[in-house]
């Protein structure tokens, strides 16, 4: 999903095979063996596999918003905490049934370190955005995982003490930007007429 709102505000026009995980297309493999997506094909035939990599190349190409427009170590240190201790206890609490060591309250309370950071530094950038004070690079890169996060109890994040962030999600979730690339594709197959995105 970053990935998509990351091509959708450079307005760079891209063929789309929307695909099933369960399905893989052997062409889709073809150009990765990871096996998941994004997957990227770029006019120079690079293959670009990672969701961040694929933000950053639609981006440095065109970024009308300024969204890379962030400074220091602060931005990449957030991602990163996302990408690692955030995510791996929102896969725990999201998909508690093959987690059972622990009941599920334990997980979501493991993510409570991470969500009040993110809680701070929207309260320094006036309740807008993580890093700077509009939408950025951080905020898209963020912004699925908390969604996820949001979605798992979604009354009990609504009440919860994080405030800001959930006013954050909220907007995000209701911008233009995200409800035209949560448009439902049918997936791919051979021969298919081409789908352009966005």
């Amino acid at each position: 999903m970053r990935a998509r709102m990351a091509i959708y505000q450079a307005n760079i026009k891209c063929e789309l095979r929307e695909v099933l995980l369960k399905e893989k297309p052997e062409s889709m493999l073809s150009l990765s063996k990871k096996g998941t997506v994004p997957v990227l094909a770029t006019p120079d035939n690079k293959i670009i596999d990672e969701s961040l990599d694929v933000m950053l190349w639609a981006l440095k190409q065109n970024d009308p918003a300024h969204w890379l427009n962030e400074t220091g170590s602060v931005p990449l240190a957030l991602i990163e905490r996302n990408d690692n201790e955030f995510k791996y206890y929102l896969d725990r609490y999201k998909y508690h049934v093959g987690y059972p060591e622990y009941p599920q309250e334990y997980y979501r309370d493991k993510t409570a370190d991470f969500l009040n950071v993110l809680e701070t530094h929207l309260d320094d950038h006036h309740g807008v955005a993580l890093t700077v004070n509009h939408l950025s690079f951080a905020d898209i890169s963020i912004f699925p995982f908390i969604r996820q996060f949001a979605n798992v109890d979604l009354e009990w994040f609504k009440s919860s003490p994080y405030n800001l962030l959930y006013r954050w999600y909220k907007k995000i979730e209701q911008s233009v930007l995200f409800q035209d690339c949560m448009y439902k594709y049918k997936p791919w197959s051979p021969g298919q007429m081409t789908v352009y995105f966005p």
